[in-house]
């Protein structure tokens, strides 16, 4: 059985949350405070990560990737949405993948 540290290793990218996190920082110098801007409705991160992943789907330049990241998570830590809530869902309530993993397709064979 594959352990987490040996999933981490093959499966995570270490390199994007740097990424994201240096943009977090370097974000703060140019806009300020998240907790003064996103809670007060000024800006919103969902409308800037749909920006972002429109812009990555026309130039494939994956830094709008790590923004997209960084506005979900702006978006989970001061929710606009007006039910926003953390529920864990089960298997069958998951929309799964678009496509078919690895794992699907030999399993099938």
């Amino acid at each position: 059985m594959d352990t987490a540290e040996q999933i981490m290793q093959r499966d995570y990218s270490f390199e994007f949350d740097e990424l994201r996190k240096n943009r977090i920082v370097q974000s703060h110098y140019k806009y300020g405070w998240m907790c003064e801007t996103y809670p007060t409705g000024l800006a919103s991160a969902i409308g800037s990560l749909k920006k972002r992943l429109e812009l990555y789907e026309q130039t494939g330049n994956t830094e709008y990737l790590v923004d997209v990241a960084n506005f979900a998570m702006i978006e989970f830590k001061y929710p606009m949405h007006k039910s926003a809530h953390f529920k864990t869902v089960p298997s069958e309530e998951s929309p799964g993948l678009d496509g078919i993993s690895a794992k699907e397709l030999m399993e099938s064979m």
